[in-house]
């Protein structure tokens, strides 16, 4: 019975101990002159040129329903927090270097959109 006991609480345990997504929520909207086109191509280009060597992969949201039809999101996708914060660190360190592909794509992005809030959620 003990043994049973044991088996059944280590199955039940198990699946909360699993590593999970993160993701890095970023609410923005568009500047005058930057299309969604012009954006999406940012992203695609952050995606393949920086995201994919880092372990991160980058989606947005548009608005269908919402309180708030002009905001947009950025959801990018780690594998789990830790993944998330070395990510994190290759990008701000990538900043520092006018010539790296992190700072390229930033200034594209500041000229693009304007961010108003982040958020970072592990899925389950």
């Amino acid at each position: 019975m003990r043994v049973l006991l044991a088996v059944l609480l280590l199955a039940l345990a198990l699946p909360m101990t699993a590593a999970a997504d993160h993701l890095d929520v970023i609410e923005f909207e568009l500047n005058e002159g930057c299309s969604f086109d012009k954006y999406m191509k940012i992203v695609n280009d952050f995606n393949a040129q920086w995201g994919s060597q880092n372990g991160y992969k980058a989606e947005i949201l548009t608005p269908i329903q919402s309180h708030n039809l002009v905001s947009m999101y950025w959801v990018g996708r780690t594998a789990n927090a830790a993944a998330y914060g070395k990510a994190w660190d290759a990008w701000r360190d990538g900043l520092a270097d006018p010539t790296s592909v992190s700072a390229k794509l930033w200034a594209r992005f500041q000229a693009c959109e304007t961010n108003l809030g982040r958020r970072g959620y592990d899925t389950h």
